[in-house]
């Protein structure tokens, strides 16, 4: 399979959060919302291993190809789904040089920033109250603060793969030429 950081940056750029659901002249972009997840990783451990951060911000990469679904629908699609997206996750970790698989601890870190920013896009996009956003995705972190502005496709794009390529380069990887959609 061939996996290359510019098809994922636009893919990405142009799958909408929410379902497009939201305020604002652009959608708010899954390319954009990595971003932040790997800014917020972060922010929460600010020494975080730049290896860890690329995970962070890949975490949704599946999604170019599948694009973003609401965890329910993701549920009632089965175990078929999950298997698939998990096995499209792990052919992009092989690309980029990351383990297959993430420590359960970085996981969780990951999650906990994916949580967080659904929190402030479902109060500024999304028409949520506060109190049903901490109900639904907790609090977000304590000392983070974020105002959403959704950018153009293009421009999300781009600030993803600038991001990706720093990342990668602090951890010191360098794809490989290719990725075999297996993970045996």
């Amino acid at each position: 399979m061939d996996i290359e950081i510019e098809d994922i940056a636009h893919g990405l750029a142009r799958v909408a959060r929410w379902n497009g659901q939201t305020t604002g002249e652009h959608g708010f972009s899954v390319a954009q919302h990595s971003l932040v997840v790997e800014e917020i990783a972060a922010h929460i451990r600010p020494d975080l291993e730049p290896r860890w951060r690329l995970a962070a911000l890949l975490h949704d990469a599946s999604e170019y190809v599948i694009g973003d679904m609401i965890s329910p629908f993701k549920a009632a699609l089965g175990v078929s789904y999950k298997d698939f997206e998990a096995r499209l996750e792990e052919a992009i970790h092989i690309r980029f040089g990351l383990p297959v698989k993430a420590p359960a601890l970085v996981k969780k870190l990951i999650k906990q920033a994916d949580r967080a920013c659904a929190f402030f896009e479902a109060t500024q996009l999304a028409g949520f109250e506060t109190a049903e956003s901490l109900a639904i995705f907790g609090p977000p972190p304590p000392g983070y603060a974020l105002h959403i502005v959704p950018l153009p496709p293009f421009e999300a794009q781009a600030r993803y793969v600038q991001r990706f390529h720093v990342l990668s380069e602090a951890a010191g990887y360098e794809a490989s030429p290719t990725a075999a959609f297996t993970t045996e």
